[in-house]
């Protein structure tokens, strides 16, 4: 694995036993990544690891004029978006379980991205996990995978790079990348990234406006590493659509409206601000081992005023009610480890053993709608809108973020034991690896009352998960790989319609197996991965109580394709095969039937072909396609297939002193199609309408 490694070029300034330093190089044609961080493993090879891994490079991003992760990661067959692009946050599914942005990690460390919304001006990768990472990273949940952001970090040649972006309907986007190194051998960097985005959206009477800030410093010695990261961001919405739209029991799921339709009045708001640091350090106490610690913390404020909807009869009639629900996130996370490689015989080793812990706080007040004035439920249409007229909230007298009590809170403690073992130069490598977690969850009544503040929730449980994974080359350019992963879950909670609501359940165990096949062309990457995912799941029974009583199986075969096969022509996509069921259910009444929001299909593919008749001419274009879904666990409620086409061209030239000037025009959903994009966890959420992008891209 080292050999392949220095032979892309990873190589940076860290031994094989180091993870800070230069990011892994782009594969073939820019758009992939040739490595990925897998945690306690450290940088792998994507064609070495033992699991189905993406990555998406900093040029990527750049061309697609990205904002947000949820714009990269449409880049994946096997990940699925879950939220409008209106609403305040991004969320996602991947190998058809829910990933919400908690089940990011920055820099391979969790609770510190943005809960709500990453944005990309500070990010220089997204690397995408598929399956359980709790070996690798330790936490709860993550059943489907994590998204892992890298940060950006100064190159050795000096970079002052200034974006100017155009967006339908009238977003304009400045956005400055400025980047140096200091010192006789270039120790010291830093890059700068910051941002400002405003204007009105394709979606009505819905303006967005967004500042980012962040600052990446590091350090590079002989034998010591570190690296120190700020990132700030403000999103302030206006008439944001709600996650939070459903249909009732039984409706037939009518076809989804223009995606320029906006149910929200033009008062309804929300305001977030987002703060985080964080930090990485490590030591080479011998040439093969390496002791390593990291940390950080983020906090996250969010105001609201936001409706949601509730779909009553196939003609779109709807029930619209007003929430406020102020919260305060807070997040704290750290790892210490040693990391070495050593032989036994011709039996090369890489072993990790490390600790780790992570807190998360939510700070939020309970609020009757009718005590702070809210109107009650009224009547709308998600073809014909209507709104309620300015003046109806008292938004001044309303309560803010800041000064909340504690609702709930998780502590996450764990150990992580892991060896990689090769043999035959590398080509055989067997990872055994186990996790020792012990979390401790908790929540409290925050509604005014005779128990305001008491804890209604205390669950502490620990449990070893276990992990092996194997990768053997058959030559070269062809590996095979396989694993077997645990994953253990906070078990799940009773909902509205049930009559036991609210009751939360113990942890439940996510059991992963997976094997495929890796072929490396050089100028092109091929994978190919089967896989089955089990997970206790809940059910309401014909009596109304909520119960852990079943299973989700999920198989699912992925297929994926990177790189440059043809010169002048550039690939990115695949697609996935899903077959998720509902199995063990109460008395076997909703056995066999499909899970809710996943597609049976999924396909990706983004493309670039060089025009060989002027040079610097790019044409590029994207078709998505999700096959249809149900929305109810008995497959009564049908949501319709998709299938959207993105195209745009990208012109550069050489500018002054040699600097190079790029143009790009992006046109998203071309032929302006309506459809659900997501009907996931009971939600409905549109899909954008016809997009238009413009940017000038000049460095200095």
């Amino acid at each position: 694995m080292l050999d392949r490694l220095i032979v892309e070029g990873w190589e940076g300034s860290a031994p094989p036993t180091g993870t800070i330093g230069q990011t892994a190089p782009a594969y073939a044609g820019g758009q992939a990544v040739s490595g990925t961080q897998l945690g306690v493993l450290g940088n792998v090879s994507v064609f070495d690891a033992p699991f189905s891994v993406s990555g998406y490079s900093a040029k990527l991003i750049r061309d697609q004029q990205a904002k947000t992760l949820a714009d990269v990661v449409l880049n994946d067959p096997t990940v699925r978006n879950d939220a409008s692009p209106f609403s305040e946050r991004d969320a996602f599914f991947i190998r058809g379980f829910s990933v919400t942005n908690l089940d990011t990690a920055f820099d391979g460390l969790f609770y510190l991205a943005n809960p709500r919304r990453s944005f990309m001006e500070g990010i220089d990768q997204v690397q995408v996990l598929k399956g359980p990472s709790t070996l690798l990273n330790g936490g709860l949940g993550r059943v489907g995978g994590t998204i892992n952001l890298v940060p950006k970090r100064a190159a050795d040649e000096p970079l002052t790079r200034i974006t100017s972006t155009y967006s339908s309907d009238s977003q304009l986007w400045t956005h400055l990348d400025l980047g140096r190194r200091f010192g006789a051998a270039n120790e010291l960097g830093v890059r700068v990234n910051g941002s400002y985005r405003n204007g009105n959206t394709p979606y009505n009477n819905n303006q967005a406006e967004v500042g980012v800030a962040s600052v990446a410093l590091d350090y590079r010695g002989e034998r010591l590493r570190a690296s120190l990261d700020y990132n700030h961001s403000t999103q302030n919405i206006n008439a944001p659509t709600s996650l939070f739209n459903s249909a009732a029991a039984g409706v037939v799921i009518p076809a989804a409206p223009n995606g320029r339709i906006n149910l929200s009045s033009p008062f309804e708001y929300h305001d977030s601000t987002y703060n985080m640091v964080a930090s990485r350090v490590e030591y080479d106490v011998l040439p093969n081992t390496t002791i390593y610690a990291a940390g950080g913390a983020s906090a996250y404020h969010e105001d609201f005023v936001s409706s949601s909807h509730q779909i009553v009869n196939a003609n779109g009639n709807a029930t619209a009610t007003l929430a406020i629900q102020p919260q305060q996130i807070v997040g704290v996370s750290g790892e210490i480890g040693v990391r070495s490689e050593f032989e036994t015989g011709p039996i090369g080793h890489k072993v990790n053993i490390s600790a780790a812990r992570s807190l998360n706080q939510n700070y939020r007040g309970g609020f009757v709608a009718a005590s702070l004035g809210l109107p009650a439920a009224y009547a709308t249409n998600i073809y014909t809108p209507r709104y309620l007229p300015d003046g109806s909230v008292n938004i001044a007298a309303l309560p803010r973020s800041g000064n909340l009590p504690l609702f709930a809170e998780l502590t996450s403690t764990s150990l992580a034991i892991s060896d990689t073992m090769s043999l035959l130069d590398d080509r055989i490598q067997l990872t055994l690896g186990a996790r020792y977690q012990n979390f401790v969850s908790q929540s409290y009544n925050t509604t005014p009352g005779a128990t305001f503040g008491q804890r209604n929730y205390f669950n502490e449980d620990g449990r070893w998960s276990p992990a092996i994974a194997m990768t053997a080359r058959v030559n070269d350019n062809l590996s095979v790989y396989g694993n077997y992963v645990e994953a253990l879950t906070e078990g799940p909670s009773a909902p509205r319609t049930a009559s036991n609501v609210g009751q939360i359940f113990p942890p439940v165990v996510t059991r992963q197996r997976e094997m495929g096949v890796k072929y490396d062309g050089g100028a092109f990457g091929v994978t190919a991965g089967l896989f089955e995912i089990e997970q206790p799941n809940g059910f309401n029974s014909p009596g109304g109580v909520f119960s852990v009583s079943g299973l989700q199986v999920n198989r699912g075969l992925e297929l994926s394709v990177f790189g440059e096969p043809f010169d002048g022509l550039r690939l990115l996509g695949g697609v996935t095969f899903m077959d998720a069921k509902l199995a063990k259910t109460l008395n076997g009444t909703l056995d066999g039937k499909l899970v809710p929001g996943v597609p049976e299909t999924a396909f990706n593919l983004y493309g670039e072909y060089d025009i060989p008749w002027l040079e610097g001419l790019t044409a590029t274009g994207r078709l998505v396609y999700s096959g249809s879904t149900f929305y109810d666990q008995a497959n009564t409620q049908k949501v319709a297939d998709w299938t959207r086409v993105d195209v745009g061209m990208r012109y550069a030239i050489e500018g002054p002193h040699g600097k190079p000037v790029e143009f790009k025009a992006n046109i998203e959903n071309l032929f302006d199609n309506n459809y659900w994009a997501s009907s996931a966890r009971g939600y409905l959420a549109a899909g954008a309408p016809r997009t238009f992008k413009i940017s000038v891209s000049s460095e200095f």
